[in-house]
């Protein structure tokens, strides 16, 4: 028996050995095809670079190897090459001058498992222009940009306002209440309505979001883009996320279903309804996207994207306001001088509130939402810079090398709204603040997002003065996690009202 044994644990291990060879071999037929690929680390020949930086800060290490490298950097994430594009001159020479070459979307096996590869966020070429080119209009057309949506943000936020109120005197965490605010105001234009804060249904999409978002900025999410089939044999919380996923993707389709019978072709009340009506005037073309796959993506990708990195950054602000009271204070020192106590805040103000504009961008760029953006994907072989980078290569734009540049910012390291003030204290723009993206995949809600982020702070800090529960030099602004995004520590804190 011992023989028996000892033949088959050897036969095992000369048959892993095997095994071992082939896919080492197979790693190096791959990436001796990719000869001419930007120079970088060298990698280890079964992982790659996996293990020379830390999953919860791996944009730092991207940071780290531009300086090395210089602005064309490649890493090997196990067997399959990454590669990355620092600085603003190199992003804007590739993500808008080869706008084209660069505006693939790589298939990120979490983003695939909440779209099936449909939609705008996780989809390239034709399918991807046809939805960003419905998704823009059909947003202007429901009021993005524009005074009506301005009048939908106001309404949230003078609802979070008095939601506010029923806490004063007492800790809260602000997070479900910027979560309900913020994706009411989506809601209103893809479901036509808004829900209720204890609404079920509203509820678990709001969760589904926050789980969403909170693995995908995880280790466990890079792990699983990485290792999809292996990470699926295990147990953890993605599971549970893809059934919700799933539970979500349903409601999508139940609330279009429902409209089905109900059209008006002439007045369509919200988004679904206009894509139902494209998809009626598409019937007859067996080639068109307009269909429900494309809806029910679309949809989830406008409300949980639309949803989580505006209230995230409104919840970011709340929190580097009390970590800053000066700051806070010549905010609402501004808002009392311009706007007072009588009215609401209106878009039309904020030229008259310079320095609530600075404030406003400094946290976006402080907070730095999206560190290597949606990583993209090559749409064909390309040369640039003098190597060439062949068709499906993921690319990761490194955004977070251009906000804390010290060439293009007075004070890149720490957060100061005077990075967008000229010398006389009027707001001033810069190139460089590119937190939305840049080319032609820069985000689509930038327009709402903007709205919603001048209305709801100037709305939250003309009513009240946020307080935290430690002393503010012992505040922790740092993010808790910093992969695919950058999302904001959870805090309690204090809503004392200014009247």
């Amino acid at each position: 028996m011992d023989i028996l044994l000892a033949l088959k644990t050897n036969a095992v291990s000369v048959v892993m050995a095997v095994l071992a060879l082939l896919l080492l071999w197979k790693i190096r037929g791959k990436r001796n095809s990719f000869d001419r690929l930007p120079p970088g680390p060298a990698p280890n020949p079964l992982l790659g670079n996996l293990f020379q930086f830390s999953m919860k800060e791996a944009y730092k290490y991207y940071l780290e190897l531009s300086k090395t490298y210089g602005s064309v950097v490649t890493i090997w994430l196990a067997n399959t090459p990454v590669v990355i594009i620092s600085g603003y001159k190199a992003l804007k020479e590739t993500m808008v001058g080869l706008g084209d070459e660069f505006s693939g979307r790589a298939i990120y096996p979490l983003l695939m498992k909440a779209t099936y590869g449909y939609g705008v966020l996780s989809t390239s070429g034709h399918r991807w222009k046809e939805m960003r080119k419905f998704s823009l209009a059909t947003m202007k057309n429901f009021g993005m940009g524009r005074r009506s949506i301005e009048e939908r943000v106001k309404e949230e936020a003078e609802n979070l306002v008095e939601m506010l109120k029923k806490s004063e005197g007492s800790a809260f965490n602000p997070a479900d209440m910027l979560l309900n605010a913020v994706g009411n105001v989506i809601c209103s234009i893809v479901f036509g309505h808004r829900f209720e804060f204890e609404d079920p249904q509203f509820k678990s999409l709001l969760r589904t979001v926050n789980t969403y978002f909170a693995i995908l900025s995880s280790p466990l999410g890079q792990i699983y883009n990485i290792f999809p089939r292996l990470v699926s044999l295990f147990p953890g919380k993605h599971h549970q996320l893809f059934k919700d996923l799933e539970e979500a993707r349903e409601y999508c389709k139940r609330e279009a279903q429902a409209r089905m019978n109900i059209l008006d072709p002439s007045s369509p009340q919200d988004f679904i309804e206009a894509f139902l009506l494209k998809m009626n005037e598409e019937k007859d073309n067996p080639d068109t996207e307009f269909h429900f796959d494309n809806l029910v993506s679309l949809v989830w990708n406008l409300f949980s994207a639309g949803t989580e990195t505006t209230s995230s950054t409104i919840r970011y602000a709340l929190l580097l306001m009390m970590k800053h009271p000066d700051v806070q204070e010549r905010v609402q020192r501004e808002i009392d001088e311009v706007i007072g106590q009588d009215r609401w805040p209106s878009i039309e103000d904020r030229q008259n509130l310079p320095y609530t504009d600075a404030v406003i961008h400094e946290v976006q760029r402080c907070m730095d939402i999206a560190p290597i953006a949606v990583p993209h994907k090559m749409m064909c072989d390309t040369k640039y810079n003098g190597y060439v980078i062949p068709k499906g290569v993921m690319v990761f734009p490194l955004l977070s090398s251009v906000l804390i540049d010290p060439n293009l910012w007075k004070n890149p390291n720490c957060f100061d709204p005077e990075n967008f003030l000229d010398a006389d204290g009027r707001f001033q723009k810069n190139d460089a603040f590119v937190v939305f993206g840049m080319g032609k995949r820069a985000c689509l809600g930038e327009a709402l997002a903007r709205i919603e982020l001048f209305i709801f702070f100037t709305s939250l800090l003309q009513h009240f003065t946020f307080k935290a529960m430690v002393p503010p030099e012992e505040l922790d602004t740092t993010s808790i996690n910093c992969s695919f995004g950058r999302m904001p520590r959870t805090y309690e804190c204090y809503a004392i009202s200014k009247k």
